[in-house]
């Protein structure tokens, strides 16, 4: 039972990788390509954060999946999670400073699949290097 159940932790880690890496590479493509765009207050109010996110987003969502799928120092997977849930907390702070709290909801969600990710390469299912 236990090799089962770490063949489904493994295939949930995959997958939550997946759709941050797609949802991450898909925000900061639209953050760096169409700016203008954008539909939130904030983004009107701070270029400059919107290109400064847009690549952190870029590098999340690269980093969420190429180690860990390459085999090649998989342990940066672990510090990209690290990398999105600071930025879902940042992002989460931001939001409430703004009188936004109402919009946290997906900032949460994202931040606890980070965790989840965190916690499962680290603990549960680790990907070895290629040696």
């Amino acid at each position: 039972m236990a090799l089962q159940n770490s063949k489904i932790i493994n295939i949930l880690l995959w997958l939550a990788q997946g759709i941050l890496a797609l949802l991450f590479l898909w925000l900061g493509y639209i953050k760096l390509a169409t700016p203008a765009a954008l539909p939130f207050p904030w983004t009107k109010e701070h270029p400059g954060l919107v290109l400064v996110t847009g690549i952190v987003d870029l590098l999340g969502g690269i980093g969420i999946i190429l180690p860990a799928i390459l085999r090649l120092q998989p342990k940066l997977t672990i510090w990209a999670a690290y990398g999105i849930l600071a930025l879902m907390f940042i992002a989460s702070i931001f939001h409430v400073l703004r009188g936004e709290a109402n919009n946290i909801g997906f900032n949460i969600i994202i931040l606890l699949i980070a965790v989840f990710i965190a916690w499962g390469r680290l603990k549960k299912a680790p990907i070895q290097p290629k040696i």
